[in-house]
């Protein structure tokens, strides 16, 4: 592990030779989860230099299709341009700095600035500079002038993100294995994904690595955290349900997957209950044998790519009238805001090619038990806003948190996919991974 370089006060260097102490022991300061000194350092160490994930490629299907997204403050129009390439440009005029795009999504050919009214075509092009000659004379070139876009643009199987750093690795290099989890999803059906409508977005005051935390490692806290779920049958009756499967992580890169299924004795459909159809075009559809033989048997699917994306997979009951399960897919970001202050932004998507029947409940299980007026949500953003409060109390700062779950716990040989996997759930080693890739991109 690398050591704490110069460059940092005293304070927050010897806060984290703390938190580098005690990872591989499992022990973790909860200062880390509160501090505004740290956030400052997160802001310029990770979040400027890491791949963030900004949309899904059928928000924008047409030519003209836009929507705003972020990475940290910085405000980009995520736009398809009339020739059918998506960009990311920064919503900041030229001349003054104004915003020229002011919807959240739309469609437009351009983006005029309300200030002096400077205009862009939606390839970032500046097209228009009201009293042109007159105000800035015959050498003015506007191909100079142009909206700046995000340094780096990739995608994944529709899958867009952005990079403030030029210099960063490419995001195939930046996945890594991860991917083999990624298409459990992206490859389900050959004809992807597609989001059923905006994603919904509320503030939550915690600090984005204790939310990104519950769909990276930790399935112990359902036993109690969602405890009258089970209480009142719409979750698992087993209240270990999800400690039945593998925990999963990438070594080096940060990422980690949660693989679930049935739980012992449990008569739940295969391949999340998936109409047989969609099975039957899965045969064919996934890149291996092993990822359509490891999707059969699952039942709960989370995977966290570092630094603040996640994405859900569980089976549920749309409503109290529905007698079967139906899965439902969420995405989601944990946009930092500030110290103890995030914004969650929720996508509920579904492959292109499911019946319509379908596709409903599969909306009506996610507005059910996830977004803003979830039940699992409601549970989960009350818990994180008290740890996150007690993480930043003068007393509450020194203390350490218990990472040791299945500290001794032995890798499984016999798991066919990439990576390090656990076959028991309850264990903090996804965590654990996650804080030594933390550590090692703030202190270099």
């Amino acid at each position: 592990m690398a050591k704490v370089k110069t460059g940092v006060s005293p304070r927050l260097s010897r806060m984290l030779e703390e938190l580098q102490e005690g990872v591989e022991d499992g022990l973790v300061p909860a200062w880390i989860f509160n501090d505004p000194e740290l956030f400052e350092l997160e802001k310029e160490k990770i979040f400027s230099r890491s791949w963030v994930y900004l949309a899904h490629e059928s928000e924008i299907p047409k030519p003209g299709d836009y929507v705003l997204r972020y990475v940290l403050d910085n405000p980009y129009i995520l736009v398809r341009g009339e020739d059918g390439v998506v960009r990311a440009l920064l919503d900041m005029c030229r001349h003054r700095g104004m915003r020229v795009c002011r919807a959240e999504l739309g469609n437009a050919s351009h983006f005029r600035c309300p200030f002096h009214g400077w205009t862009y075509r939606n390839d970032g092009r500046l097209i228009g500079v009201p009293a042109e000659r007159e105000a800035f004379g015959q050498d003015f070139n506007k191909e100079e002038w142009g909206l700046v876009p995000i340094p780096r643009l990739e995608a994944f199987d529709g899958m867009i993100f952005g990079n403030l750093d030029p210099e960063a690795p490419s995001l195939e290099e930046w996945l890594g294995e991860i991917r083999w989890y990624l298409e459990l999803v992206t490859k389900r059906s050959p004809q992807g994904l597609e989001v059923l409508g905006p994603p919904q977005r509320w503030v939550v005051h915690t600090d984005w690595k204790l939310a990104l935390e519950t769909f990276l490692s930790d399935s112990y806290h359902t036993l109690m955290t969602h405890r009258s779920l089970i209480e009142l049958g719409i979750a698992p009756k087993d209240a270990k349900y999800a400690m039945y499967g593998e925990q999963i992580h990438i070594p080096g890169k940060g990422h980690g997957s949660m693989v679930v299924g049935a739980p012992p004795g449990a008569k739940l459909p295969p391949f999340w209950g998936y109409p047989e159809e969609m099975l039957e075009r899965a045969r064919t559809s996934y890149p291996t044998r092993e990822q359509f033989e490891t999707a059969r048997e699952t039942r709960i699917l989370l995977v966290t790519l570092f630094p603040n994306f996640s994405f859900h997979n569980p089976i549920r009951k749309p409503d109290h009238k529905y007698q079967g399960a139906v899965p439902m897919l969420t995405f989601r970001v944990w946009h930092p805001l500030g110290p103890g202050r995030i914004e969650i932004f929720s996508w509920a998507l579904v492959e292109k090619d499911a019946p319509e029947w379908f596709k409903e409940k599969t909306r009506l299980s996610y507005l059910r038990f996830f977004g803003s007026s979830g039940t699992f949500e409601q549970d989960d953003t009350e818990i994180w806003s008290h740890v996150a409060h007690n993480a930043a109390t003068p007393q509450g700062r020194h203390l350490r948190f218990n990472y040791r779950m299945g500290l001794k716990l032995e890798p499984d040989p016999n798991w066919p996919g990439p990576g390090v996997a656990y076959g028991l759930n309850f264990t903090d080693a996804n965590m654990r991974n996650f804080h030594r890739r933390y550590l090692e991109m703030l202190l270099s």
